[in-house]
């Protein structure tokens, strides 16, 4: 039932594809790669990025400058009137002997407001752009500083402001070159190099990729809060092997790209953490025990005192997190709380300070659910502040003051994001501040009073709209964005309102999914259905918000009469509690297959207008990873797959991250044999296309490799496109996006065919 392949046929479909796609240049209601990948027509408004100043009097924003074609001024609204007032025009941000403005890419304020740091010219490194210039604006005098002249272009990284000292108000600069720390004194020009060791083994004050990529873990060092020290990250990378990957097209012989990459049961970087003093001199090493190859220290935070530093501080199979105390000047370090799990345990990126230092918030899911605890240091008491049978997503914002805990949750969609408070005593039920009309996705940036927010909500098929709103009430105060032209082109696009529904498997196992059918549907006729699919730890597929250039994608494939589909299995990062995420423990693809497989079960069963003969599932990463283990684990369902950058062996992955998840190789190796799709791919029958940028830092090309050659052992026929250079995004190069879905389209519309009985003409032609 899977073999549609046939010259005459495919030709005949593809005569017919081609006409549509001619036809729909010219129809408003129709949509086509060219109109989401090549122009701009779907690209939505953007605000910001926006600062909240005066404790939310007031906040500055970037627009397009009226005077200097392409530059931005940096503009100050009043919150509770409106009024404006262009605070850093284009023209101010012109250096000495040059033309053009800084064209600014973030910016930030001294706590005075009366510098600004602004960050340009960046450079890419890894995932995202963490270099490149940083200029300061003394806003007394006018004058504009560039920081580190003499240092490698663009190659300052995460500068920021010293905090008040001595009732100077933020007179100095700290930031990173090439692995090394420094301080800049705005008032004399002195530039003190903190560290002098630095290299690409020894990385001071950032981190090496798997820090980066795994825990979110990029600026590496954090000022005292006088302003007198500065707490710093140092990774030994000596031990950690590089994987070499091979840049064949930009010059005219090959050459390697090295990087510091640790694979399962591989040794990790040695971090430690050390304090020196913001004038210079011998770093002071925190003494943490144990071997540092085999431990983490991913995050810190100074004590209100200036005294010392909190450490998280995770065993290597990231299932206990001891926060430490370090002494600031002996290194001495003692345990003051550690939490638990089974399981794993994820990085504590929600806690602060408050009770006047007294205590630090911390998010554990101990109890069954995510929970906000406070946490006592000086005899490790810990008080759970939202003991209720809901998930706290994250922290907006904490209103000592008024005794406000304000925070993300949707406790009865898990598609849906809304904003809570509830008391900091812990005492009451927590109140939903989203209005009960706005269904979606919604995210805020709380002002420090907690009196106004900036409201981002969107839908699927609803583009972004932003809303200065007040709290709690969330009158709206003024709108921001409204993105209306988008709007009316989503609006007047041919198509069905995506439908959420629930899928229970055999097991007993519901889940969240949603549907996506043709414009003109028949319900009388069967259709192909296309599966969207991720079903890792890390992301949701089945979300109630604005998908994007994938939206309108599989919006497009919609129009061409597929469904399209997605489900979310256990450990999918839902707010559904404890048991649901950390069920697939040890059984990363094991679990999640025996999901995605029950579900569609059920969905054949329930809808006569799929066709079972025409199943046809992608995703991308680990998405990739789970279109492998559907096709190879089940080819009695699945017809054809199209897997993008997957990895296809667990043991080739990144330790971080699949460790944490699966455990250690050497306590796990049946889990990591059986959770591989590479091991069950002597059983692909149906059709199959691999895609794999060969530049790809994250997750190697050599994947893809390693199955070309199991596939090939087991005589299985395939189709494969690698994308040369291109890392795990795939976009890099004129018209890589675009490409890449041309291909995903092509090969879908030749192996999941929207009319079958086409393909029998020349069947019955003999």
């Amino acid at each position: 039932m899977h073999s549609y392949r046939n010259f005459i046929s495919a030709s005949l479909l593809l005569f017919v594809i081609s006409f549509s796609g001619y036809a729909q240049r010219t129809d408003p209601a129709r949509l086509t790669l060219e109109r989401i990948f090549s122009s701009n027509e779907f690209t939505p408004q953007r605000f910001g990025p926006a600062a909240w100043i005066d404790e939310g009097e007031g906040y500055t924003t970037l627009e397009p400058s009226s005077e200097v074609t392409g530059s931005q001024d940096i503009v100050r609204y009043t919150t509770a009137t409106g009024a404006r007032e262009v605070l850093i025009p284009a023209t101010a941000l012109i250096p000495e002997g040059e033309t053009n403005p800084i064209f600014i890419q973030d910016y930030s304020w001294s706590e005075d407001h009366k510098k600004l740091l602004i960050f340009t010219n960046t450079r890419r490194v890894w995932r995202y752009h963490t270099r490149g210039d940083y200029w300061v604006l003394d806003m007394a005098t006018s004058r504009l500083l560039q920081l580190g002249v003499d240092l490698p272009e663009a190659s300052l990284m995460f500068a920021k402001f010293s905090p008040p000292s001595d009732g100077l108000m933020s007179d100095r600069v700290a930031y990173v070159s090439e692995h090394n720390l420094y301080v800049e004194n705005l008032t004399s020009g002195e530039i003190t190099q903190l560290t002098q060791d630095g290299t690409e083994d020894i990385i001071n004050g950032t981190f090496d990729w798997a820090y980066e990529e795994e825990f979110g873990a990029r600026d590496g060092f954090r000022w005292s809060p006088d302003g007198q020290q500065i707490a710093y990250w140092q990774l030994d990378a000596s031990n950690i092997r590089d994987f070499l990957m091979l840049n064949t097209t930009d010059s005219i012989y090959s050459y390697t790209i090295p990087v510091q990459y640790p694979k399962v049961g591989q040794d990790n970087s040695a971090a430690k953490i050390g304090v020196v003093s913001a004038d210079g001199g011998e770093t002071t090493w925190m003494q943490v025990s144990g071997d540092p190859k085999n431990n983490y220290l991913p995050s810190l935070l100074w004590s209100p005192d200036a005294s010392g530093v909190y450490m998280q501080h995770l065993n290597r199979k990231q299932n206990t997190n001891e926060v430490l105390l370090g002494d600031a000047q002996s290194g001495e370090v003692q345990a003051v709380y550690t939490d638990q799990d089974e399981a794993w345990l994820d990085l504590v990126n929600d806690w602060q300070w408050i009770n006047e230092g007294k205590q630090f918030t911390w998010i554990s899911q101990k109890a069954g659910w995510q929970h906000v605890f406070l946490i006592t240091p000086a005899d490790g008491e810990e008080k759970n502040i939202t003991p209720w049978e809901m998930d706290v997503i994250s922290i907006e914002q904490i209103d000592e003051a008024e005794g406000w805990l304000y925070f993300i949750a949707s406790p009865e969609n898990a598609t849906q994001r809304y904003l809570y408070r509830s008391k900091l005593n812990g005492n009451g039920q927590p109140q939903r501040l989203t209005p009960a009309d706005q269904p979606g996705t919604h995210a805020y940036q709380v002002a420090p009073n907690a009196q106004w927010a900036i409201h981002t909500c969107s839908a699927v098929g609803q583009p972004l709209v932003i809303n200065l709103v007040t709290l709690p009430d969330h009158k709206i105060e003024q709108q921001l964005v409204d993105n209306k032209a988008l709007k009316e082109k989503v609006t007047q696009l041919k198509k069905q309102p995506i439908e959420f529904f629930q899928v229970t498997t055999e097991e007993g196992v519901t889940m969240d999914a949603y549907m996506m059918k043709p414009y003109d549907f028949d319900a009388s006729r069967q259709y192909p259905v296309l599966f969207q699919v991720y079903g890792e730890p890390a992301a949701q597929t089945v979300l109630d918000k604005w998908g994007g250039a994938n939206y309108l994608w599989h919006l497009m494939l919609t129009q061409q009469g597929y469904i399209v589909m997605s489900m979310d299995n256990r450990g999918t990062p839902a707010p559904k509690g404890r048991d649901w995420r950390k069920s697939v423990y040890g059984k990363i693809g094991i679990l999640s297959s025996r999901d995605q497989a029950g579900g569609l079960r059920q969905i054949i069963n329930r809808y006569d207008f799929v066709d079972p003969d025409r199943i046809g599932i992608w995703g991308w990463s680990g998405g990739g990873s789970m279109t492998l283990n559907m096709l190879f684990r089940y080819p009695d369902l699945y017809c054809m797959g199209m897997s993008v950058a997957p990895v296809a062996n667990q043991l080739l992955y990144d330790n971080i991250y699949q460790e944490r998840y699966m455990g250690l190789p050497w306590e796990n190796a049946k889990g990591y044999q059986q959770g591989s799709p590479i091991t069950f791919a002597k059983n692909l029958t149906g059709d199959l296309l691999l895609v794999h940028g060969t530049g790809d830092d994250n997750v190697h090309y050599q994947n893809s490799e390693v199955l070309i050659n199991e596939l090939v052992r087991y005589n299985k026929l395939f189709s494969m496109m690698a994308y040369p250079n291109r890392s795990h995004g795939i976009y890099e190069g004129v018209n890589t996006s675009r490409h890449l879905r041309e291909l995903l389209t092509h090969y879908l519309h030749e192996h999941l065919p929207v009319h079958p009985k086409l393909l029998d003409l020349e069947n019955t032609s003999h």
